[in-house]
């Protein structure tokens, strides 16, 4: 039937789902074993949530299993295309993906950890692998400095302890 033919009020539009986190084109999506474990909790919770959907409006209903499908969907192309990484078998003593590095940029003491686009969050100080900085300081030895393009600027970065705990 043509469009032209159904109401208004019965044509349903698209539920708008979020996209996760970006992952350049290419680029393996390493995760810690932490962010594997988050990713498996964020499925369970999304299904879940599904199950226990008990609207009476049919048309909410479908949009709200919608939304989580969606979500779903997502969520399982990150967990079938993540690749964990054993920090254990990281190099010690160099800053490598999943490291908690302390260094000095701009004369300021700093440190995060290095981890997958799913797992950053600025104010666990988590960091993606895929974040300028981090790609700066990827394979930096303990001790060193390296420089940092920011904007126009050089800075220097000087890389004072790594660790993998």
């Amino acid at each position: 039937m043509s469009r032209g033919f159904v109401r208004e009020e019965d044509q349903e539009e698209a539920p708008l789902i979020p996209p996760r986190a970006a992952l350049p084109l290419g680029v393996t999506n390493y995760v810690t074993q932490y962010g594997k474990e988050k990713l498996l909790e964020e499925k369970s919770e999304l299904e879940q949530k599904r199950a226990a959907i008990d609207l009476k409006d049919d048309q909410a209903k479908r949009r709200e299993q919608a939304v989580i499908d969606g979500k779903l969907a997502l969520l399982n192309e990150r967990i079938n295309s993540a690749r964990v990484i054993n920090l254990s078998n990281q190099p010690q003593g160099e800053v490598r993906f999943g490291s908690h590095v302390e260094f000095k940029l701009n004369g300021k003491l700093q440190n995060f950890q290095i981890v997958g686009v799913d797992e950053a969050n600025v104010k666990e100080k988590k960091i993606s692998f895929t974040a300028p900085i981090a790609k700066a300081l990827m394979g930096v030895k303990q001790g060193s400095e390296t420089t940092f393009q920011l904007g126009e600027e050089t800075k220097t970065i000087q890389v004072l302890d790594i660790n993998y705990s």
